[in-house]
């Protein structure tokens, strides 16, 4: 139901687009060459959106689901011939930003195994979720929008809502034991997407925090502990991370993301620098990149996406870049390609419509 809903939202949102990217033809009615995109757009918003269904999943509630895929799913989930754009299919986007962090760190796994996720590790990713906004891969997000009501608005807003702590809106280490794992195939030390749900709006009902479009709530799991979608999508082996949404019993959408422990094997390049020595942060602070930047654009699914169904990360995933920070004297090689209020990431670039590729800073 919801592949054709995804089809319907595009279909009921063409005609509003069409008025929109008319007048954006109009104003450029001397640019050739942006007036074939307003077309190309436009066609591909009647004819209805592609979905890529090795990234993209539902589950029996409506639940929207687009995973990261790892290093070795790449070549086959997202296509070469996939060169963009991004394209508008009518849905809401997130125009402003507040990350809240829930570190599920208990002392052991389902299998009595000792569970690990250091505080160095935890302080690394809480300081790059403070300093998303208003920096590079924030700007390249900026360029995108949505529709509603006759009412567009762009991704404008990613200051956050705590003043000094930039998008950082909140952290919570809970360490409660997992659950027993209901993990399809059976797993021990493995969490369901259900039981993420499940975790995610009981820290949510304790902690007095709400839902809506304004908030992302980034669940990160203890090295070992496996998480699975559904029998051919785990962390093991398909995916890196993922984001999707589901309603809460308030009746509010709530955006998350599910992050297992960095996977070194599927995750991390071994040509890609360790800017803050902890390869494992720093993998995973490119996945929380990856996540964060693609939940803004694309929460539930109807809204940008390629004409093949990929995302504003997938097609740039594991593509870094030039580096031009963080010079190491030993090695005489920049570590870094971002540098936010003075704290050095190896981060993934995203796609940028404005400039037709993969970008690490936007227009």
């Amino acid at each position: 139901m919801r592949h054709l809903s995804r089809t319907a939202a595009g279909i009921a949102a063409a005609a509003g687009l069409i008025l929109q990217l008319a007048a954006a033809a109009q104003a450029a009615e001397n640019d050739g060459a942006l007036a074939m995109a307003v077309n190309a757009q436009v066609t591909d918003a009647i004819a209805g959106p592609a979905v890529n269904p090795a990234l993209t999943s539902w589950d029996s509630s409506g639940n929207y689901h687009h995973i990261t895929p790892t290093i070795q799913l790449l070549p086959s989930a997202v296509s070469s011939t996939d060169t963009g754009p991004m394209l508008y299919h009518g849905g809401p986007i997130m125009t402003s930003l507040e990350v809240y962090s829930i570190y599920w760190a208990p002392a052991h796994l389902q299998s009595g195994a000792a569970a690990s996720m250091p505080t160095a590790y935890q302080s690394f990713l809480t300081q790059l979720a403070a300093d998303y906004s208003g920096h590079s891969l924030s700007s390249i997000a900026s360029q995108y929008y949505q529709t509603i009501g006759g009412v567009t608005q762009y991704i404008s807003g990613l200051t956050g809502g705590t003043g000094s702590l930039g998008s950082d809106a909140a952290t919570y280490v809970d360490s409660n034991s997992y659950p027993a794992s209901k993990c399809t195939p059976t797993a021990v030390n493995c969490l369901s997407d259900a039981e993420i749900h499940t975790e995610v709006a009981r820290v949510m009902s304790l902690k007095g925090w709400t839902g809506g479009l304004t908030k992302i709530f980034v669940i990160y799991l203890a090295q070992g502990e496996e998480t699975c979608l559904a029998a051919n999508s785990c962390s093991n082996t398909a995916f890196c991370g993922y984001h999707g949404h589901f309603t809460n019993t308030a009746g509010a959408t709530v955006v998350y993301a599910n992050m297992p422990y960095a996977n070194l094997t599927g995750c991390h390049s071994s040509t890609t620098p360790s800017p803050s020595g902890n390869v494992y942060a720093d993998t995973e602070g490119s996945i929380l990149a990856h996540e964060i930047t693609e939940a803004i654009t694309d929460p539930e699914g109807t809204a940008w996406f390629s004409a093949q169904g990929n995302e504003i990360g997938d097609l740039c995933a594991f593509n870094f870049g030039t580096n031009t920070w963080d010079y190491n004297k030993t090695t005489l090689k920049y570590l870094a390609n971002q540098m936010w209020n003075g704290h050095y990431y190896e981060l993934q670039r995203m796609y940028d419509n404005h400039y037709g590729g993969c970008s690490q800073v936007g227009p």
